[in-house]
């Protein structure tokens, strides 16, 4: 299994798609030129690997977790070294290591962490413009803080996305919280598993928390709504960070 860190501005995703760049493409295709396994119906892309989290377009992670098969015979460190080599700037594998053939980093994950970042003055920072939102208009922290602590506990989170697979939208979140550092104000939340756009929802939302227009009371009653009309919009994905993934 390997720890991925990568930049996805540039990118339609972690998932391989028909057309354009994807992250899981480029490390496939690092693979392939690493280890020479190919094949006659997939140059350059036989070896397929399995990620923990599906990122959307433009989200990044610090530790997403991908496993593959190889036939690799040499010493793992120097994998790691040559996948580092070929793999794009914005790719980098920061841990390398094997695991049981039974091993599924999105099944045997008990819990995933995302950050969301919001750049909070009124001028926008063209160096932080590709990892935070910038939201120029003053936020009450406390009070995001506090409708964020709300979220704590197994929950039906309808109102802020929809189920990757069947209709199951209950989730349970261990920690949920909004802090304030230096111009950024940061959401952090780690939970069993998230629906599609989830924590993009709930930034939005908070952001409602945020500038007044909406009590912590009120945030409360659109989670238990179940009813995504009543939610704020998603924000945009190139805030967003997958953390960390944990077995």
């Amino acid at each position: 299994m390997a720890v991925v860190e990568y930049d996805g501005t540039d990118y339609l995703g972690f998932q391989v798609q028909a057309q354009g760049p994807t992250v899981q493409g480029e490390i496939e295709r690092a693979l392939a030129a690493v280890t020479q396994e190919e094949s006659c119906t997939e140059p350059r892309r036989s070896i397929r690997i399995i990620g923990a989290g599906r990122t959307d377009a433009g989200v990044h992670a610090q530790g997403q977790v991908v496993a593959f098969s190889t036939a690799w015979r040499h010493p793992i460190e120097e994998l790691q070294r040559a996948l580092n080599a070929v793999l794009p700037a914005d790719i980098a594998v920061r841990e390398l290591r094997p695991v049981a053939k039974s091993f599924h980093p999105r099944f045997d994950a008990v819990s995933r962490g995302y950050r969301y970042a919001i750049f909070n003055q009124p001028l926008r920072s063209p160096l932080a413009r590709r990892f935070a939102y910038h939201f120029p208009r003053p936020l009450d922290v406390a009070a995001m803080n506090e409708a964020a602590g709300i979220l704590v506990g197994s929950h039906d989170f309808a109102s802020f996305g929809r189920a990757p697979q069947g209709d199951n939208t209950v989730r349970r979140v261990y920690r949920a919280q909004c802090t304030l550092e230096g111009p950024f104000v940061y959401f952090d939340i780690v939970a069993n598993a998230f629906l599609y756009r989830m924590v993009r929802r709930l930034v939005g939302t908070l952001l409602l928390v945020g500038t007044g227009e909406l009590s912590s009371y009120g945030f409360e009653e659109i989670l238990q709504s179940a009813d995504r009309d009543r939610a704020g919009q998603a924000v945009s994905g190139h805030g967003l960070c997958l953390m960390k993934v944990s077995y």
